[in-house]
C-alpha cells in the first residue's frame, strides 16, 4: 500500500512510543529474527503489515500463521504473524512482539492469500476479511482437542442415481474423481425421493471426491439445509468424516471443529457462509447450493457472497466448483456466457414435476367469473386445498409474516403512515390496535395526509392471518405455521395447512398433495433489481416439495397475471431461459452483473465529498435520496453501517466496465484509505455490488 509522507511520520512515532525502555538490552532470534505481522486495528489506512522484532524466547513459538499480541502506540493489539525474514525493510530499532497468543498456525497462506483476493475485489481491508475467515480464539477448544489421527478415505462410491438424471452428470463425477477442477453451473430437478433429490446429489459428489482423497467445503444457506444433507452424509461417508461449521454452534464447539479442519482430522466441512473460508487440506470439490439466497451474502464488512469467495478459491486452488440451485442466479449466468462455467441440466419430464395452474387467468375467469378468479384465495386455489388436504399436507407460501404488516387509506389507498416518524402503519392482532411499526406509537386516530379519510384497510396480509383465514375456511384441519422465531423442519404426512414464509417451508415426509402461492404480486413488486430473481427462487423452491403430477401433486399461483413472464417460467418450469431473459435486459441497461457497480451511502456532504474525489473514467450517478424501506436500527441498516436516519440519507452509484473491476475497487479503497487518515466523522457505507443485490 503507498503511503503519504505524513502517514509514514505517524507510524514512526507508533513505533518509537511502542518500543520499552531497555529494548537495546532484548535478545532477538538468531535466524530471521524480523517478524511481518498483519494487525487487526479497523483503520483503512491502517491496513498493511508491520515488522517487528522476534524476541530469543519466542524463537519457537512465533511461526508463521499464529496469533501474536504486539504493542502500537499506547495499547497492546492482536495480530498475525505472516512472516519471518532475515533483514528489515524498516529503517530503525524494531519493537519487539509481546506474545505468542497460540502456537496454532491459525493464518494458513492459503486463506491468507484468498483474504487479500476477496479484500481486493470488494474494496475492503484484509484484517475485516480475516476476522470472517478465522473464528475467535477457544483456549480450551484447543487444549481438549486430542490430536488425533485423519478420518480414514471412504471407498469409491456406485453410481449415483441422482446425477445419471443429468447427460453430463455422470461426466462430473468422473472428473471430480480424475482430480480435475470443472466449475459447474447445475439446475437441479425436484423430487420427493431421498435418493434423488438435491441433498443426495450434493452427498454422491462428496463421496466421490473424498474416496480421490480430496477435500470437500458444502455451503447451503441454513440449519434446516444442513440438516438434510447431513442425514445423506451420515448415510454415505459416516458421521466422523466430516464436521459442520453454521452460526447456530456455541463458540467451542465452532472453534473444535474448525481446528479438526486446520490439523487436517477431517477434509470435508458442511456448513452456512463461513464454511467457505475453512482451511480444509486438499481441497477438490467446493459445493454450493441456492448461491442466490441472501442469507449466503456476509452482512458485515466487506459483504462478500459465497459464490465470490469459492470462485477465488477455485481460481487459487484449482478445485472444482459446483454451483446448484432450482433457479439460476443473473451473476452465475453471466458466469456462463463469459465461459467460467459449464451447463449441468435437463429438460424436465413434464409427468416428474407438479402441475402448475396460475388463479385468474382466462379459463378461471370464464368458469369462475372474474371476482372469484381474482380472490385472495380463488376458487382455484381453494379447490386445490380441499383436494390435496385429502391425501396428504397443504403448503401455503405467504410473502409476509405478521398478521396485517401494512394499512392503507380505506377511501384513496395511499399508504398508511406514522405522523411521528412516518414509518408504515401495522396490526399486529385482531384486538390490537394500529400502530407503526417502527416507533410503535399507535396512530389512532388515523387521518390520511392526502384525502383526509379516517378509515383503513389491509394492504398485505400476513402469514398469522393467513393462518386464522383458513383454519376457519377448513374447520378441524390442523395448521401449521413456520416464520420467523418458529421455522419447522419437516411435516409429517398427515392432512394438515402449512403456513409458511418464503424460505421457512418445512419438508413434508412424502411431499405436499398440494402447494398455495398466494399473493404473488408481493414478491414481483419489490423495490429491487432482484426481484423478479428472488421470485423466481423462492416459488421454485417452494413447488419442488409438491409430489409430482403423476402422484396428483398441484401447485397453484395466486395473485400475479398469468403473462407475467416469471409466472410463465414457473408453469414451464424454464429456470435457465428466465437468466438469459433477465441477464440480457440488465446488459442492455448496463447494471450489474454486466458491469462493476459500488455504492456509496451517508450524509449529503460525505457523499458529494466522495464523488469529487473519484476520477472521471468512474461513472457517477447521485447522489439520490435514499428510499425509506428500513427503519433506524434495523438489520439493515446496521449492516451498511448507516446511522443517519433514512430521510437524511442519500446514495451515490459508481459504475464501470467489467474489465476495469478491479482499478474501480482499488479507487474506492483509496477513498476509504483518504477518510480514515484525516478521522472523518461522519459516516459514509461503502460496498461494493457484483450482482445487483443493493440496487
Amino acid at each position: 500500500m503507498s503511503e503519504h509522507p505524513a502517514t509514514a511520520e505517524q507510524l514512526e512515532l507508533l513505533h518509537a512510543s511502542a518500543r520499552p525502555k531497555k529494548a537495546a538490552e532484548a535478545t532477538e532470534a538468531a535466524t530471521d529474527p524480523v517478524a511481518v505481522v498483519l494487525l487487526d486495528l479497523g483503520l483503512a489506512h491502517l491496513d498493511r503489515t508491520f515488522e517487528y522484532a522476534v524476541p530469543a524466547d519466542l524463537d519457537a513459538a512465533a511461526q508463521p500463521g499464529v496469533r501474536v499480541k504486539v504493542r502500537f502506540g499506547p495499547q497492546d493489539v492482536t495480530g498475525y504473524l505472516l512472516e519471518r525474514r532475515a533483514e528489515a525493510e524498516h529503517v530503525g530499532k524494531l519493537s519487539p512482539l509481546r506474545k505468542v497468543v497460540s502456537d496454532e498456525p491459525v493464518l494458513t497462506p492459503q486463506i491468507l492469500r484468498l483474504c487479500q483476493h476477496v479484500a481486493a475485489d470488494q474494496a475492503g481491508s484484509v484484517a475485516d476479511v480475516v476476522r470472517l475467515a478465522v473464528p475467535p480464539r477457544h483456549a480450551r477448544a484447543e487444549s481438549a482437542l486430542a490430536a488425533e489421527a485423519a478420518v480414514p478415505w471412504t471407498p469409491a462410491p456406485e453410481p449415483s442415481a441422482a446425477w445419471a438424471r443429468y447427460p453430463a452428470g455422470p461426466a462430473l463425477l468422473r472428473r471430480i474423481a480424475d482430480g480435475e477442477g470443472p466449475a459447474a453451473s447445475w439446475l437441479a430437478l425436484p423430487s420427493v425421493e431421498e435418493t434423488l433429490d438435491w441433498p443426495r446429489a450434493l452427498a454422491d459428489a462428496t463421496h466421490t471426491c473424498l474416496a480421490a482423497k480430496r477435500g470437500v467445503i458444502i455451503t447451503v444457506p441454513d440449519h434446516r439445509d444442513v440438516e438434510r444433507v447431513a442425514r445423506q452424509l451420515d448415510d454415505l461417508i459416516g458421521k466422523d468424516a466430516y464436521v459442520r461449521l453454521t452460526a447456530d454452534q456455541g463458540p467451542q464447539a465452532r472453534y473444535t471443529a474448525w481446528l479438526k479442519v486446520l490439523r487436517g482430522q477431517v477434509r470435508c466441512v458442511l456448513g452456512n457462509r463461513a464454511a467457505a473460508f475453512a482451511p480444509v487440506h486438499d481441497l477438490g470439490l467446493m459445493l454450493c447450493w441456492d448461491d442466490g439466497d441472501n442469507l449466503l451474502t456476509e452482512p458485515r464488512a466487506p459483504y462478500p457472497t459465497t459464490r465470490d469467495v469459492l470462485w477465488r478459491r477455485h481460481l487459487d486452488c484449482g478445485a472444482a466448483l459446483v454451483l446448484g440451485g432450482f433457479a439460476r442466479s443473473v451473476a452465475v449466468q453471466q458466469w456462463l456466457v463469459e465461459g467460467r462455467v459449464r451447463a449441468v441440466e435437463t429438460r424436465p419430464v413434464r409427468a416428474l414435476l407438479p402441475r402448475i395452474a396460475v388463479a385468474g387467468d382466462d379459463r378461471d375467469v370464464a368458469r369462475h367469473g372474474p371476482a372469484a378468479a381474482r380472490a385472495r384465495l380463488p376458487v382455484t386455489a381453494w379447490q386445490a386445498a380441499h383436494e390435496g388436504l385429502k391425501s396428504g399436507p397443504v403448503l401455503i407460501q405467504v410473502p409476509r409474516r405478521g398478521y396485517v404488516p401494512r394499512l392503507r387509506c380505506a377511501e384513496c389507498g395511499h399508504g398508511a403512515e406514522c405522523a411521528t416518524c412516518h414509518g408504515p402503519v401495522q396490526l399486529t392482532g385482531v384486538d390490537d390496535a394500529p400502530h407503526c411499526a417502527w416507533c410503535d406509537t399507535v396512530a389512532r386516530p388515523f387521518g390520511c395526509p392526502e384525502c383526509e379519510g379516517t378509515r383503513l384497510r389491509a394492504s398485505v396480509i400476513g402469514a398469522r392471518r393467513t393462518a386464522e383465514e383458513l383454519g376457519r375456511a377448513f374447520p378441524g384441519v390442523p395448521v401449521i405455521r413456520s416464520g420467523a422465531g418458529q421455522v419447522r423442519d419437516d411435516v409429517p404426512a398427515e392432512p394438515a395447512l402449512v403456513i409458511a414464509t418464503p424460505g421457512a417451508e418445512p419438508v413434508a415426509i412424502e411431499g405436499y398433495s398440494a402447494v398455495l402461492l398466494l399473493d404473488a404480486w408481493a414478491m414481483l413488486d419489490r423495490p429491487s433489481l432482484q426481484s423478479n430473481e428472488q421470485a423466481l427462487r423462492q416459488w421454485l423452491a417452494a413447488a419442488a416439495l409438491c409430489r409430482p403430477a403423476s402422484a396428483g401433486g398441484v401447485v397453484v399461483l395466486a395473485g400475479a397475471e398469468a403473462t407475467n413472464p416469471v409466472v410463465q417460467t414457473v408453469v414451464r418450469w424454464a429456470p435457465a431461459a428466465m437468466a438469459e431473459t433477465e441477464l440480457a435486459q440488465r446488459a442492455a441497461l448496463d447494471l450489474p452483473p454486466t458491469r462493476w457497480t459500488a455504492t456509496l451511502t451517508g450524509s449529503a456532504d460525505s457523499v458529494e465529498a466522495a464523488a469529487a474525489s473519484m476520477p472521471e473514467w468512474l461513472e457517477r450517478f447521485g447522489p439520490a435520496p435514499v428510499t425509506q424501506g428500513a427503519p433506524v436500527g434495523s438489520a439493515a441498516s446496521a449492516a451498511s453501517g448507516e446511522s443517519l436516519p433514512p430521510e437524511r440519507q442519500v446514495r451515490l452509484l459508481l459504475r464501470a466496465p467489467l474489465q476495469r473491476s478491479r482499478e474501480a475497487a482499488a479507487e474506492v479503497s483509496a477513498l476509504r484509505v483518504r477518510r480514515s487518515l484525516r478521522k472523518a466523522k461522519d459516516t459514509l457505507a461503502v460496498r461494493v455490488d457484483l450482482d445487483g443485490s443493493t440496487l
